[in-house]
């Protein structure tokens, strides 16, 4: 847990996400979802992720300002063939409109870095939109390095 006081901002706080948080998360998804011109489905959404979170196939943290959620990380582990190393991938990064620019994204990242080292993790990796300008802004400040890719989404069918 980590707290934080950017000058005049409300006290902020980054704590791992519980199980129950997932109804906390859901709201968060839904807003990051829209913001990054994606579709979302509240229909069952909180369940999924609360079974994520309890089997560990997932790993999330919530930025904490007032008593409010504002803001969320969350991160799944993988393998790298080419490397033959393990990796997290930072899936979400989002907080909310009113919550950036104090100092919790970089609480988020922080969190995210300590657990992937910890899952001995050689490091993080994670995509963002190409028109997302300040977040690329806030990554390349971190250190983080670009590499240039399309992602591809290919939906399977459901029985």
């Amino acid at each position: 847990m980590r707290v934080l006081n950017a000058g005049a901002a409300p006290l902020q706080l980054v704590r791992p996400a519980q199980p129950a948080d997932a109804q906390l998360l859901t709201p968060l998804c839904a807003a990051h979802a829209d913001f990054e011109r994606l579709p979302f489905c509240a229909y069952g959404h909180s369940e999924r992720l609360q079974t994520a979170l309890v089997s560990g196939l997932l790993h999330a943290w919530l930025l904490v300002q007032g008593g409010a959620a504002v803001g969320y990380a969350s991160v799944t582990l993988d393998w790298a063939t080419l490397s033959a190393h393990r990796f997290a991938h930072l899936d979400c990064l989002y907080l909310q409109p009113g919550a950036r620019g104090q100092g919790g994204g970089q609480a988020l990242m922080y969190a995210v870095q300590l657990f992937a080292q910890s899952q001995a993790c050689v490091e993080l990796q994670w995509q963002t939109p190409a028109w997302n300008h300040s977040a690329i802004h806030f990554y390349d400040h971190l250190g983080a390095a670009g590499v240039a890719k399309q992602r591809y989404t290919l939906p399977l069918p459901r029985d």
